[in-house]
């Protein structure tokens, strides 16, 4: 045989071997790329450019997966074994990933340290079938799920950026951080890529379950783990409120961050609106996800969506990125106490 169609037939083999060994799998309904990595155990903001990279011809628009396609994995790096779903390898750069933030946010560098060493699970209430409450503005409906949504990305970004790992618990594939004052309602969310139940007792558990399975791995490898579920009230028009804060009935952990939390608010209002005064308060509450959660949690709700001046704090984005940035100091008080 020709040494020339010897060494072809070789290259040949070689790859369709090749070929056959690539790992591939099919998204889940409502499942985004993230989501699809991270149940497949490769963290998204290590693997989301190689995988976007093999399957550019497979995506749909905006980088959607399309139920029924076979995408093929990336390869697992020889310095990356393999992590199960939800657990995410230790920082290897000063700039991490992250495409539920949106394309022109998904790049986080990380500016600090304050939090290394510290895991939280970022959840924002309701979502999927149930938009929690319904506020109006004019002609504008405002939904609970879309801006707790819009606080826990911007938090959970915050969080990255001072070196904690963090686990956004609930997801949506499309919607990034915006800037949007009136934020449209989807029905997109998922929890990690499982869609969400309408039953409330259902989708209260879920959420509790996928906090504690990725828990039980988180412990052994950071020194402080702690959940924050967002939520905005919904009261009379004509009653203004203030930030307030819940925690599990008898968690020491959980009322002393929820009072850390408070005083930083506190701090806040002093300097930024120092003739009105911060009335947020701090309390036990017998709630679902506080009961059935294991980590120590802070449960927060973040005004009143029926009344005109506590819209005005989450229609405009720069409040809600200061909601967040102060949510973030909170955290690294309590966690450098």
């Amino acid at each position: 045989m020709p040494i020339r169609i010897l060494v072809l037939l070789v290259c040949l083999l070689a790859a369709t071997a090749a070929y056959g060994q690539q790992e591939t799998d099919k998204p889940r309904r409502g499942e985004g790329i993230s989501a699809f990595l991270e149940r497949n155990g490769r963290p998204s903001r290590t693997y989301y450019k190689e995988f976007v990279r093999l399957n550019r011809q497979r995506l749909g628009r905006k980088r959607q997966l399309l139920l029924g396609v076979s995408y093929v994995l990336p390869p697992l790096s020889a310095s990356s074994p393999r992590q199960e779903a939800g657990n995410k390898p230790k920082h290897t750069s000063a700039t991490l990933h992250e495409p539920l933030f949106g394309p022109e946010l998904a790049d986080v560098k990380v500016t600090g340290n304050r939090l290394k060493g510290a895991c939280f699970y970022v959840v924002s209430g309701h979502g999927g079938p149930d938009p929690g409450a319904i506020g109006r503005a004019g002609k504008h409906r405002l939904h609970e799920d879309e801006y707790a949504y819009d606080v826990a990305l911007r938090l959970a970004r915050n969080l990255m950026q001072e070196g904690a790992e963090v686990r956004i618990i609930i997801q949506d594939s499309k919607d990034g951080i915006r800037d949007d004052r009136y934020l449209n309602n989807s029905k997109r969310e998922t929890c990690m890529g499982t869609p969400i139940p309408l039953g409330q007792v259902e989708r209260l558990q879920q959420r509790c379950n996928k906090i504690n399975e990725l828990y039980r791995k988180d412990r052994q490898r950071y020194k402080y783990c702690r959940s924050i579920f967002l939520h905005v009230d919904s009261r009379s028009r004509s009653q203004r409120i203030d930030v307030f804060f819940y925690h599990a009935n008898g968690s020491k952990n959980g009322r002393r961050l929820a009072q850390t939390m408070k005083r930083t608010f506190e701090q806040k209002y002093d300097k930024h609106q120092p003739n009105r005064g911060f009335e947020g308060t701090v309390g036990p509450r017998n709630l679902y996800v506080l009961n059935h959660s294991t980590p120590v949690a802070v449960y927060v709700e973040l005004g009143n969506l029926q009344n005109t001046a506590d819209q005005r704090r989450l229609v405009l984005s720069s409040n809600r990125q200061a909601l967040a940035k102060w949510l973030t100091e909170g955290f690294i008080a309590d966690y450098m106490h």
